[in-house]
């Protein structure tokens, strides 16, 4: 029986990749043109790691990681998302010392989640996100969701909702978490477990259920919004008005929450509006976090950030119809009739390569009809034909594939004749 991939797992064929790498060299550029870094973390971290910086009351972390014993005892965790490791890896190099603040960085790599999965939801993923660390101010939210709207754009996406939301800060929150606990406990019977469980631990976290979200309950929630005390409705105020500035268009919702007791002021989503995209449209999730870089032994550091998944992306893009990057053809292809050819193709094809032309040959001694066929196949420009008699010659026929043209070339000219013609080539395009 052949051996098959994981269940929530998938295998990135050439012909998908280049997508992948549009994706995420499009966002990496975007990236650095706003003075981000890019920052790399191990796939796995110690338990305590997750458990701590995602929350030990959530469900990532209740049912979703995928957690295991080392041969020193030691639990271990495939991480789940991203933030937790970049403050993890914040704190432990000591980057708040750094003069260049606030320290803003970005990362994508693989995640695991154990959950059913679903298009465009895998139990691995690649994730790309980004933490800005060291400001509190209202224009560093607003410049990360600029941020994530230039990536989106850059892509070709137009189908867009940014909805946003303010958390408030602690006392805002307290102020709303009585709210809350006022308004549920009277019916709390009536919601699932999960519900009666958070109403003690979380009770915000109640809004973002995903089984009680048609409840009654829910439509007369109290709103976080009016809950805000003056510092908090000044902060998102601010914020607005930015957005504003740079005329980024947005949605206000109260219902927006992040359940994590270290989220404050500033929540976001980026969602597709494209139809046929599917029943859960969120493609980004972001907000902004006090306590967190505390909690790993840090000073006190306010963070905002924002994660997508690569996969989600490429939904929402083939939804749009949106022109996806195909292979690009060869440069040239060379082939070969006899032994003493294929040695000298061996040797141009290097010294090809060497200039930068992209070029391959045949390896399989098929006749000349059949090397031809390879050159159409991998959409060569130029089909570069060495025989005995051009070997005798010291010369190579050059043929332009598209055009039919051929001409005999040197064999110590070909290498830079070569090069000029496909200049050239790239100029008039």
């Amino acid at each position: 029986m052949a051996m098959q991939l994981p269940r929530g797992t998938q295998d990135i064929l050439p012909e998908d990749i280049l997508v992948w790498k549009q994706i995420e060299k499009v966002s990496m550029e975007t990236c650095e043109a706003y003075n981000f870094k890019e920052i790399r973390t191990p796939i796995f971290e110690h338990t305590e790691v997750f458990a701590r910086g995602v929350g030990d009351t959530t469900d990532i972390v209740q049912k979703e990681m995928y957690t295991f014993k080392d041969r020193g005892d030691r639990s271990l965790t495939l991480r789940p998302e991203g933030t937790a490791s970049v403050v993890r890896a914040f704190v432990e190099h000591k980057l708040y010392g750094s003069p260049a603040q606030p320290t803003k960085l970005f990362y994508t790599g693989p995640m695991f989640r154990y959950e059913r999965p679903q298009a465009g939801r895998m139990r691995q993923f690649v994730q790309f996100g980004v933490e800005a660390l060291g400001s509190a101010s209202p224009q560093l939210d607003a410049e990360v969701m600029a941020l994530l709207m230039d990536i989106c754009r850059r892509l070709g996406l137009t189908h867009l909702k940014l909805v946003i939301n303010s958390l408030g800060d602690t006392e805002s929150r307290v102020a709303h978490r009585e709210a809350l606990m006022k308004h549920f406990e009277p019916e709390l019977h009536t919601l699932c477990g999960d519900c009666q469980q958070r109403f003690e631990k979380n009770p915000l976290r109640i809004l973002d259920c995903k089984k009680d979200h048609a409840h009654p309950l829910m439509a007369t929630a109290p709103s976080v919004l009016d809950h805000l005390n003056e510092e908090s409705s000044q902060y998102f105020a601010e914020l607005k008005q930015t957005l504003d500035l740079l005329e980024i268009p947005y949605e206000v919702d109260a219902n927006l929450v992040r359940g994590l007791d270290y989220y404050n002021h500033t929540a976001f989503e980026l969602m597709s509006t494209a139809p046929g995209f599917g029943a859960i449209t969120t493609l980004c999730g972001g907000g902004r976090y006090n306590g967190l870089v505390e909690q790993f032994g840090g000073p006190e550091t306010p963070g905002i950030g924002f994660a997508f998944s690569i996969e989600r992306l490429i939904l929402a893009l083939k939804t749009e119809g949106v022109a996806l990057p195909t292979a690009q053809g060869l440069d040239a292809y060379v082939i070969a009739l006899g032994k003493d050819a294929h040695m000298q193709a061996m040797k141009l094809l290097y010294d090809l390569r060497q200039a930068g032309v992209h070029a391959d040959k045949d390896y399989l001694d098929k006749k000349m009809k059949a090397q031809f066929k390879a050159a159409d196949r991998y959409h060569a420009k130029y089909a570069v034909i060495l025989g005995e008699d051009e070997l005798a010659r010291s010369c190579a026929v050059v043929k332009h594939m598209q055009r039919g043209t051929q001409q005999e070339v040197a064999l110590s000219e070909l290498v830079p004749w070569l090069r000029q013609e496909l200049e050239g080539e790239e100029h008039h395009e």
